[in-house]
């Protein structure tokens, strides 16, 4: 007896939560549709994790196996794996599809399900491999496939209310993380204990703010002695000692949304090489502060750190950019690379526009004052300057703890 295994099916059950509220997503849609229709394009399809939290809510758990969001002028439809069941369509705004694996590439079976005959399809560029191009165009057979992720990211740099509104909440939740990790940070203890109880701290705060959330991806980097010399250096279990240089490193995720809040430490005392580094990094954050405002490009904001700390002879001791935007992205899916205080973006700051400024300076190891010096604030781009969202204090005075 030969079972009927199906390509696809509909498997809706429960009741729909979602981080935003319908309008939300629509407006999101509507924006995406006009995207498609300035770039000739039927049909759309979003595979990043980003772009599909962004334009529908559900933010997937790949585990190897492909996922999408089918954009057409009058649908909008997730395509989700069986694994998943009905979480996807609880969690997600619009029609959800779910390919099942009883044959390979039952995926671009649902995506053509939806896409129907369309010749032009955009796509996520920096997203889509070369192994599942290959298969879109044997499957669906466009005649052109144009890349349309630049404009979507455009489009995720500008905030709306209700995203101000949730960044918000997450700087918030940062400053709480902030402040167990300042309480848990003792001379023998190690860096894994204190980064579990910045974590622990966020993630109740996070149940308590946003009870009907999903709960996942919430972390903390803290970093000691060498080991900060690299913004994204992973927890250890090296004990904190006496002099040691700190770096705090608190990320809260809210339904695919980023924020952090990033500080220099020291255990109980400062020599006096390192305390002059920190606080040149702290007038230059403060002097990078000043400068984010409707109006300027990121490069000339850049610029003009730059030349700050070359008058200090500190230049040689930047490592990266000095800010970034914020959104949904997190340290595994997304980037609005197009919104970075870098010498090569000229995106003008405009109100709407959520952005970080965070100063580093690693000073190499053998010399006086030896580590990595960061402070990272969340500003909210307003019509005359910009709003500090993050609330955990920077400095000597506050942070010198153990």
């Amino acid at each position: 007896m030969t079972m009927n295994r199906p390509a696809t099916y509909r498997f809706h059950q429960g009741e729909r939560t979602l981080p935003f509220a319908d309008t939300e997503y629509d407006a999101r849609l509507k924006g995406l549709r006009a995207i498609m229709e300035e770039a000739g394009v039927e049909v759309a399809l979003i595979t990043s994790m980003h772009g599909i939290a962004y334009y529908s809510g559900f933010l997937y758990c790949s585990f190897g196996r492909p996922y999408g969001l089918v954009v057409t002028p009058t649908q909008s439809v997730t395509i989700s794996a069986g694994i998943d069941a009905g979480q996807p369509w609880r969690r997600g705004y619009g029609d959800n599809l779910t390919y099942t694996d009883w044959a390979r590439d039952n995926f671009w079976r649902a995506v053509a399900q939806v896409a129907g005959n369309a010749r032009t399809i955009g796509i996520e560029g920096d997203h889509l491999t070369l192994l599942q191009d290959q298969k879109l165009r044997a499957v669906l057979s466009p005649e052109r496939v144009e890349d349309i992720a630049p404009a979507a990211m455009r489009q995720r740099m500008h905030k709306s209310a209700a995203e101000i509104a949730l960044i918000r909440a997450g700087a918030a939740v940062a400053d709480v993380g902030g402040h167990a990790i300042r309480e848990a940070a003792r001379v023998g203890t190690r860096e894994i204990d204190v980064a579990m109880a910045g974590r622990d701290a966020m993630e109740l705060e996070i149940a308590w703010r946003f009870p009907d959330a999903e709960y996942r991806d919430t972390w903390v980097w803290f970093q000691s002695g060498i080991n900060t010399d690299g913004a994204h250096n992973p927890v250890t279990a090296r004990q904190l000692q006496v002099g040691d240089i700190l770096s705090l490193n608190a990320f809260p995720m809210i339904s695919g949304y980023y924020t952090a809040l990033e500080r220099t430490m020291f255990v109980r005392e400062v020599d006096a090489a390192s305390l002059a580094y920190w606080e040149a990094n702290v007038a230059a954050h403060e002097y990078g502060m000043s400068l984010l405002r409707p109006g300027v490009s990121c490069a000339e904001v850049t610029q003009r750190i730059n030349a700050f700390l070359e008058e200090r002879d500190l230049l040689r001791y930047r490592t990266f950019g000095y800010g970034h935007s914020f959104g949904v992205l997190s340290h595994y899916y997304g980037r609005e690379a197009g919104l970075e205080l870098r010498e090569d973006i000229d995106t003008i700051l405009e109100p709407g526009m959520v952005i970080s400024m965070e100063p580093m300076l690693t000073i190499p190891e053998g010399q006086p004052g030896a580590g990595g010096y960061r402070e990272h604030d969340i500003l909210v781009i307003t019509e005359d300057g910009a709003e500090d969202i993050t609330g955990y204090p920077y400095g000597p005075a506050f942070n010198v703890v153990g």
